[in-house]
């Protein structure tokens, strides 16, 4: 178990401004932190709306002890969604194996949460809009820190000066290219894309997950409920990121339907599916690795600093943890002792939470036969073994306390 050792001392400068970038998860859960401890915080959010929707993300292990403080946990065990099974196929669409989801994701039954990430996004808005400035509908467009703050200028034309800047712009976060340079310099590839979407649940599943898999490609139809809808899943193995796709709808609707387009099972109901869907999201499966995560009076936070992927189910956790650490290192230092309390801090806590990609969740795509062979043999073990305990890097790190000014 990480102790911080944080300083518990409330002692701040009053009345600091702070512009956060991004309203998705680490940003709104930030703002909610640094108001509490009295800095005056704006919110910008290039959508134009709060971001409804999504799929389901996971709150565990020390993040459970951030919503809780939050005062959002009832909450969100409210939206819980409870998934009770998890069945594999193979390539006849043939049952392999049908095990508890937590034995493969490593989660602890009766406590870890599950939720659609537009709830947990819903959560944290509820929890601070009334006391911070939300902008949507507009970014940041230049950043200079050649004076006494940062000045912002924005791309709705307004200019303003805030003491610090941070980034919770997500994994393609414009923040850190505008700070560090271009994404490549520190997008770790995995070797896979996935994608996901909303389709109509004609299949009769209810709180339950079931996966398609051949070498190279799997595919999975996740019902959070008992709903008319689905959110499918396909994701499959390539050697490099596919660029000209990921700012091009139709061109990912091209490369997804041409990579499954000999599939059995229920993917070609899918891709029909997926020439309509509004909410396609298409991404590579990867994690961002900085050696800083601050610049100045910039930081970044959650996915724009440290991006897990999928694979690990940490994304959510580690933005609210993160969150929350950041904003008590900042409680009574200023920004460059702050930022560097931040890392000392977390780095460790984001370290072992990213190397999770390592340990059991991978295998999951197999990108060969004798691979997937083996996955099954170890998927069709696990349906006679007990729940896995919590992953011990989900709880390696113990929250400072503080004493908020509000």
């Amino acid at each position: 178990m990480t102790h911080t050792g944080l300083s518990r001392d409330s002692r701040i400068t009053p009345g600091r401004k702070v512009l956060i970038s991004g309203a998705s998860i680490a940003g709104p859960a930030l703002a909610f932190w640094l108001n509490r401890h009295g800095f005056e915080v704006t919110v910008v959010e290039k959508a134009g709306a709060l971001r409804g929707g999504g799929y389901p993300v996971d709150v565990r292990g020390t993040a459970l002890e951030v919503v809780r403080r939050m005062g959002i946990l009832p909450r969100l065990r409210d939206a819980h969604i409870d998934l009770r099974r998890l069945t594999f196929l193979d390539g006849d669409g043939r049952q392999v194996a049908s095990v508890d989801p937590h034995a493969v994701t490593g989660g602890a039954a009766g406590r870890d949460l599950e939720v659609r990430r537009g709830d947990l996004a819903d959560a944290l808005y509820a929890a601070v809009h009334d006391d911070v400035e939300f902008l949507f509908d507009d970014s940041i467009d230049t950043l200079d820190q050649s004076g006494h703050g940062v000045d912002v200028t924005f791309r709705g034309g307004g200019r303003r000066t805030f003491d610090m800047v941070i980034g919770a712009d997500g994994m393609h976060s414009r923040t850190r290219e505008v700070l560090f340079g271009p994404e490549e310099r520190f997008h770790h590839y995995l070797g896979y894309c996935f994608a996901v979407f909303t389709m109509r649940n004609t299949f009769g599943l209810s709180h339950e997950t079931v996966m398609w898999n051949v070498p190279g490609r799997a595919a999975a139809l996740y019902a959070v409920g008992d709903n008319d809808d689905v959110h499918a899943f396909l994701n499959f193995a390539r050697p490099q990121p596919p660029y000209g796709a990921f700012r091009n709808p139709r061109a990912q609707r091209d490369l997804l339907t041409e990579v499954f387009a000999d599939a059995g099972w229920e993917v070609p109901g899918m891709l029909a599916a997926l020439r309509d869907a509004d909410d396609l999201f298409f991404d590579a499966v990867g994690q961002i690795r900085m050696p800083r995560w601050s610049s100045g009076r910039v930081a970044l936070v959650g996915d724009a600093a440290y991006a897990p992927s999928f694979l690990t189910g940490q994304g959510s956790s580690l933005a609210l943890v993160g969150a929350y650490m950041l904003a008590a290192s900042l409680a009574d230092r200023d920004h460059t002792a702050g930022f560097a309390a931040y890392e000392r801090h977390t780095r460790e806590f984001v370290t072992a939470n990213q190397e999770q990609v390592g340990e059991g969740d991978a295998p999951l795509f197999p990108t060969t036969a004798r691979a997937l062979e083996q996955r099954n043999d170890m998927l069709r073990s696990l349906q006679t073994m007990p729940p896995a305990k919590e992953r011990p890097a989900h709880s390696a790190l113990t929250l400072p306390d503080f004493t908020p000014m509000r």
